[in-house]
């Protein structure tokens, strides 16, 4: 496979949220398609909604064919005190291993960096398909911080991690 050619936007208006909602919802973003029902609220209403919080961002990377192929979120915690909460990523399974979630996480440091973030708390679940995440956690900077046993289904924990800026 050649090296993918794509660019990233921040997501700015409904158009755009529609289409970051479609591709989470997509049988292409996740490996693990047993999403609980409030990742299934959040795909659906939550790129809209953020548009109009402050210190909420999405974005997303798109091949030349302009077809989203990869989001990452972040948000100032409820505390609005510096804390961010980087809360989803997903890259299509084609697209993977290319530096398309390498550059996203770029771009959303950046971005925390300019508004004097402070730390980045981030999540993901214990399961065996989430292996490559837990590593890029790592690999960047992060360190698991907890385990919150049967957070999503019984059987499944909530791993989190956390990065001192």
């Amino acid at each position: 496979m050649s090296k993918v050619i794509f660019q990233v936007n921040v997501m700015q208006n409904e158009r755009d949220a529609e289409r970051v909602s479609q591709f989470f919802l997509s049988e292409d973003a996740f490996d693990d398609q047993n999403h609980t029902p409030g990742e299934l609220l959040h795909f659906s209403k939550w790129p809209l909604e953020s548009l109009q919080i402050p210190n909420h961002r999405h974005w997303y990377a798109e091949n030349e064919a302009k077809e989203i192929i990869a989001v990452i979120s972040t948000r100032e915690n409820e505390h609005r005190t510096g804390g961010y909460l980087w809360d989803y990523m997903a890259v299509h399974k084609n697209y993977r291993k290319q530096g398309i979630a390498k550059r996203l996480y770029e771009t959303m440091l950046e971005f925390i960096t300019q508004q004097n973030g402070r730390y980045i708390l981030t999540y993901t679940c214990d399961l065996p398909q989430y292996a490559s995440v837990q590593n890029m956690f790592g690999l960047l900077g992060f360190q698991l911080i907890g385990n919150y046993p049967n957070y999503y289904y019984e059987g499944e924990a909530r791993l989190a991690y956390w990065k001192k800026l």
